[in-house]
């Protein structure tokens, strides 16, 4: 009885479990008897509602302790479902496996019986949390990652269960999303790989182009050879198969597709499977995060990616290049989902107050005024004020009383439309005269909105669902000058990630920097929590 010994309560507990008896009881017919197996339920769950609110629906019966073929299904399905948990990115370690090994039909006392009933309730919760909607609280892990998890009713989740095949509902708990399938298969991938050594070793060169021979070039050949990208062959020589492998490398890690193992592309070339495999298994906790149902059209923005795709049935409809918050500590693009509901054309920018004390009204000060000239002052009735009518020597960031706005223009800093989804943290899509970021390998750069290289195709395609000539008509309200705000009659959900490896439905895992470092803390979390790399043999 030495593995029960946890679960027996002190007399203060039970003393404090008396006093809510007779509420828990309340429900119970008159005629009924309690037990001391009822009673223990009673008071091991007294301190779990959603629990406790189970077992008072169902009279509180078993549904893992009884003597029945179904109570010992149940826990031989959640026993494999716990074994296999690092299956899907979950430490085992974590899990009561010595609970699991408890005969109840060897527990001779009723109220020991009930209080392990409880505890197996709590451990099939506590591991049901885990694959269905992660193992961290992403807010705790960082900051910007200020998405909302969706975390399941769990009384609910013990009434399912207890009227499901135990098997089938175990296995229909993590997401049926085909990215999380897809990163399963990435992460055996690996794991075998692993298994067998790795990728050999590391590229002898800071840098290699084509034409160039010798063991380096060797080393490189055999590493792509190893990861998949070209066929086994035995020249000493950068030639034309080896340009292409690593052409097809550098777009599977976000790099310009020149065909040369630049010092960048061979940073990337050298690092290891065990450089790879963490970013896999933080993908896999990330989507455990965003197990909902994303819109059958959505918007998709991959921060680390520098891109933001329109999807239709999880095919993506188009997709443009983008500009992200840049890595410093009040510019990073926060990480949530939200409903966009508009788009404004021909947009004022309304300049966000930190922006204007910061960066303009000091310059303003200054000048007496002079500086930011493209910027209009705005009072508290939405007037715009002349400068000349303002003391600006009496003006400091405490005071100030305006606002800060720029008119509609090619060279206002949205550009020419904005693609609203209203939220707290005043992050949005837009347009941008900034275009020459575009052109860059990395695109961190903005206040934390994302900026778009195609914001008049994105708002075609979003508007092809209510307008029979999206360009035209978009079009004809870019030509009055005026600020319009256009309703999307269907509301887009928008998913902003930050996704370091991902999918695509053929090809290889893609991967991308870690530009904020989020990854590295999502990291760290999950190995503190337990979860470890493996390697997997055969």
């Amino acid at each position: 009885m030495m593995a029960l010994a946890r679960f027996r309560f002190g007399s203060a507990l039970r003393v404090a479990g008396m006093v809510v008896l007779l509420a828990l009881f309340a429900a119970l017919p008159a005629k009924a008897q309690i037990t001391p197996f009822m009673q223990a339920v009673a008071e091991a769950a007294a301190k779990d509602p959603e629990i406790a609110a189970f077992y008072r629906a169902t009279g509180y019966k078993p549904i893992w302790t009884g003597k029945a073929s179904k109570h010992k299904t149940r826990r031989t399905a959640l026993l494999k479902a716990l074994k296999n948990a690092g299956d899907h990115a979950l430490p085992v370690s974590r899990y009561d496996l010595d609970l699991m090994a408890v005969n109840p039909r060897k527990i001779k006392s009723q109220r020991e019986l009930g209080q392990v009933e409880v505890a197996l309730s709590k451990l099939f919760l506590l591991y049901a949390r885990d694959v269905q909607t992660g193992l961290l609280t992403p807010k705790r892990v960082d900051s910007g990652i200020v998405r909302d998890v969706p975390l399941r009713n769990r009384t609910k989740l013990l009434e399912a269960f207890s009227k499901s095949s135990p098997q089938k509902f175990l296995r229909a708990l993590p997401p049926r999303s085909p990215e999380y399938a897809r990163l399963l298969k990435a992460k055996v991938q690996l794991e075998k790989q692993l298994g067998k050594g790795g990728w050999g070793p590391r590229v002898p060169a800071k840098a290699l182009k084509p034409g160039q021979s010798g063991d380096a070039v060797v080393a490189l050949r055999n590493r792509m050879i190893a990861m998949g990208y070209m066929k086994r062959s035995a020249s000493s020589t950068y030639d034309a198969a080896l340009q292409k492998a690593v052409q097809l490398f550098q777009y599977d890690n976000g790099l310009a597709t020149d065909g040369v193992a630049g010092p960048g592309t061979m940073t990337e070339i050298n690092k290891q499977i065990e450089d790879r495999l963490p970013a896999i298994m933080v993908a896999i906790e990330r989507e455990r995060w965003m197990n909902l149902p994303r819109g059958k059209r959505h918007v998709w923005v991959n921060l680390t990616d520098f891109t933001a795709a329109i999807m239709d049935n999880d095919q993506v409809t188009f997709k443009t290049r983008a500009v992200v918050g840049k890595n410093v500590s009040d510019r990073r693009s926060p990480e949530f989902s939200d409903v966009m509901e508009y788009m404004e054309i021909n947009p004022f920018w309304n300049v966000p107050r930190s922006i204007s004390v910061k960066e303009y009204l000091p310059r303003m000060i200054a000048s007496g005024g002079a500086s930011a000239g493209h910027l209009q002052l705005v009072d508290g009735r939405g007037r715009v004020v002349s400068r000349g009518a303002v003391n600006w020597g009496a003006v400091t960031p405490n005071n100030f009383p305006f606002d800060l706005r720029q008119a509609p223009s090619k060279g206002n800093a949205l550009g020419l439309v904005k693609f609203m989804f209203p939220n707290p943290y005043n992050i949005y899509l837009h347009d941008t005269p900034a275009k020459n970021l575009f052109g860059r390998e990395v695109r961190a750069y903005s206040h934390g909105c994302v900026r778009l290289a195609d914001p008049f195709d994105f708002a075609y395609t979003l508007l092809s669902k209510q307008e029979g000539q999206p360009e035209a008509y978009f079009q004809s309200v870019l030509k009055t000058g005026r600020e319009t705000k256009v309703e999307l009659k269907q509301p887009v959900p928008v998913h902003i990630v930050y996704r370091t490896a991902f999918t695509t439905p053929k090809g290889h895992t893609q991967y991308r920097r870690d530009i904020y470092g989020r990854d590295a803390k999502v990291w760290r979390a999950l190995s503190n929590a337990g979860v470890a790399l493996r390697a997997v043999q055969g």
